[in-house]
């Protein structure tokens, strides 16, 4: 049997309990880390856990809200309990509103929902994360952010605004924390087809209407590959948090069909 790309390591995986952290948990494991499966609703993290258990992976459940610093720091606490150490950060928690708006025209109520769980959710993460890593001798942090951070958005202000600063954030996490053998990166998705996403926006070609504020068809006609699978952005996670990409950090990623690009 093969060795995992990852074995042996440590991962914290927060917004584990469905979507794109869900996936990663699981390919993670495949892959030969120990787990641990992170989120806000306790259940759902319950949920992943046991699954990973029952394909023979190692994993356990924490309840985390990334808006406390309390809350994430017991968290941190508890995983380099459990298992010992801590290798790998993962932060998926947070998202877009689907009353986001152009500035002019946005309930500052969106402003206030979602600045605290993208950003700050990502800041308390990394602040508590990072020193057991550098006590581990090291790791990677992969963070979630947006293609809507590297072209902007003309239609969601806010949540452009806050995975923006999360890629400054990556960008300056990585340069200070080299020193301690700790590489960062940022990927920046595209649309990913997840149970959130699909009852916000709806997802072309599915049952699902949703209320989409643009053309999302139209969008993928253009950039076939701008709609993806959680299990696409878990292969890059994958590839970020393992040694094959050890020259690699302070990267922001773009896994959303070029249109960031052209």
């Amino acid at each position: 049997m093969r060795a995992g790309r990852i074995s042996g390591k440590v991962a914290l995986l927060v917004g584990a309990g469905s979507g794109i952290g869900e996936a990663v948990a699981h390919l993670f494991a495949r892959e030969g880390a120990a787990v641990a499966v992170a989120d806000v609703r306790a259940d759902a993290a319950r949920a992943v856990a046991q699954a990973i258990q029952e394909a023979g992976g190692t994993a356990a459940a924490f309840a985390v809200d990334v808006t406390s610093d309390e809350s994430v720091s017991s968290a941190v606490v508890a995983v380099v309990e459990r298992f010992g150490k801590l290798d790998i950060l993962f932060d998926s928690a947070g998202g877009s509103l689907p009353d986001d708006a152009p500035v002019t025209e946005v309930d500052l109520a969106v402003w206030d929902r979602t600045m605290p769980v993208d950003v700050r959710g990502v800041m308390v993460c990394a602040r508590h994360a990072i020193p057991a890593m550098i006590r581990s001798g090291g790791g990677a942090v992969v963070l979630m952010s947006s293609g809507a951070a590297l072209r902007g958005s003309s239609r969601a202000h806010v949540y452009a605004a806050a995975k923006g600063a999360v890629n400054a954030l990556t960008r300056s996490l990585a340069g200070t924390y080299a020193k301690h053998n700790i590489r960062v990166n940022a990927i920046c998705a595209g649309r990913i087809d997840t149970p959130r996403v699909r009852n916000t926006y709806g997802i072309p070609g599915s049952s699902a209407t949703g209320g989409d504020p643009f053309d999302a068809a139209a969008i993928v006609q253009a950039y076939p590959f701008w709609l993806g699978k959680p299990e696409d952005i878990a292969q890059i996670a994958l590839f970020l948090a393992s040694d094959e990409s050890r020259m690699i950090t302070g990267a922001e990623i773009p896994a959303n069909g070029g249109r960031s690009a052209y």
